[in-house]
């Protein structure tokens, strides 16, 4: 299986990219959609009902999916035996980095159930706030990744 997995390295780290870009841009547009979807629209209008299809659009049919991906070839890339010195500190860095990416993809989820049902108890500045989170992830990953400085 190793040795499998060896052989197709360059198109796993293909994978991993592709999907690690498409869960970023979610990560990145729904919490924006969510934000103007609590401070301009009225509840069990149509606009809210757009907004609804969109947001559960956007997580079911193109974030998780993504973040499945991208769980499945980083694991599959993880295995590899020299691709990543686990004595290291950065690989352990990015995958807390990694959890709170998920943590964040999962607390997303709940928001969009709450709206689709009426429930959205958050203001646009908290979402606008949690907006920042995948950014600053995003940035130490790349960094742990590209410079391992520890």
């Amino acid at each position: 299986m190793i040795e499998y997995l060896s052989e197709v390295y360059p198109w796993l780290k293909v994978g991993h990219i592709i999907s690690v870009i498409s869960w970023m841009a979610g990560l990145f547009y729904l919490p924006r959609l969510f934000v103007h979807h609590s401070e301009k629209v009225k509840i069990s209008s149509e606009t809210d009902k757009l907004f609804i299809m969109m947001e559960l659009k956007l997580l079911r049919v193109i974030m998780t999916p993504a973040m499945i991906a991208t769980w499945i070839f980083g694991i599959g890339l993880a295995l590899i035996p020299g691709v990543i010195e686990w004595s290291a500190f950065w690989p352990w860095v990015k995958l807390v980095c990694l959890l709170l990416m998920t943590g964040f993809h999962f607390w997303l989820s709940k928001r969009q159930k709450e709206f689709g049902q009426g429930k959205n108890l958050l203001g646009g500045r908290t979402y606008r706030i949690m907006n920042e989170l995948p950014t600053v992830l995003l940035l130490v990953i790349v960094i742990m990744v590209i410079v391992r400085p520890f």
